[in-house]
């Protein structure tokens, strides 16, 4: 009798949806002419000052005309994403399925795959979905309460992916866990499946080392970016830092939410390889 062949790359189907929609609405601007490409991102990208314009179009509207002054193209372009000012309530979820480029949109699907799937399989698919959701609403809303006047759209699921990020930490460093025992934390032969590990609590992110320094690594290449990077736009020059971390702490205080209730804790493993 053969052993069952394993698969080199074991992805959830929910996360190869994704993937494949992320990529596959990416192949899909590309092939549209540029009138409809620019139409899709004015209805889709999120535009904080569109939010801004439904409580307060005299502030947005001081801006367009202070843009007029210094530079008369950028004040139309900032007047085509304004687009009357109408807030469109789901760019906040939308806008994470437009990308500037196919660089873009790949490190954020290869960031997705690695972070997501072993939260998508410990969520199931429908909580991850939501859990998704979250993650992009939480960073347009940080985006959008540092730049309330600002008319640039944005783009990108890099909030989702720093939310996935945040979400893992609570589980993949703990002992048995797929990331810590290929680091050989743990007995191998306790090893058990990512939805069945006991996730940290919130306060213990904070003791815990491994965790820390994940933390620590995340939020300071993000302000390194936020400091060497311009506004954030579609041109994929800049970055979007502040929508990271609203993903990110998304991910971190809302986990219990999505998390499903686990097992207690047994020692049958162990047990079993005494026996």
């Amino acid at each position: 009798m053969q052993p069952e062949r394993q698969r080199i790359f074991n992805v959830p189907a929910v996360i190869v949806a994704l993937v494949g929609l992320l990529l596959g609405v990416h192949l899909l601007r590309q092939i549209l002419p540029l009138e409809q490409n620019i139409w899709t991102l004015i209805h889709f990208s999120f535009v904080p000052g569109r939010f801004t314009y439904a409580f307060d179009p005299g502030r947005i509207a001081k801006v367009i005309a202070a843009t007029q002054n210094a530079d008369p193209m950028q004040a139309e372009i900032d007047r085509a994403f304004l687009n009357g000012g109408t807030p469109l309530w789901w760019t906040p979820i939308t806008y994470a399925l437009l990308h500037a480029n196919w660089a873009h949109v790949g490190f954020n699907a290869l960031w997705l795959a690695a972070f997501g799937a072993p939260v998508a399989r410990r969520f199931g698919n429908q909580r991850f979905i939501a859990f998704c959701i979250g993650g992009a609403i939480a960073g347009a809303l940080a985006h959008l309460l540092t730049h309330l006047n600002d008319l640039q759209p944005v783009i990108g699921a890099s909030a989702i992916d720093s939310a996935t990020m945040a979400a893992a930490i609570r589980f993949i460093f703990q002992p048995g866990a797929p990331l810590g025992a290929s680091l050989g934390w743990g007995d191998p032969r306790q090893e058990r499946a990512p939805h069945a590990q006991p996730a940290l609590p919130l306060w213990a992110v904070f003791t815990d080392s491994r965790a820390m320094t994940f933390l620590i690594f995340w939020f300071a290449t993000n302000f390194i970016f936020g400091l060497v990077s311009g506004p954030a736009n579609v041109g994929g020059g800049s970055v979007a830092w502040q929508a990271h971390v609203g993903g990110f702490l998304f991910g971190l205080l809302a986990f219990s939410l999505f998390d499903p209730p686990q097992a207690a804790p047994h020692n049958d493993i162990a047990a079993a390889a005494k026996d």
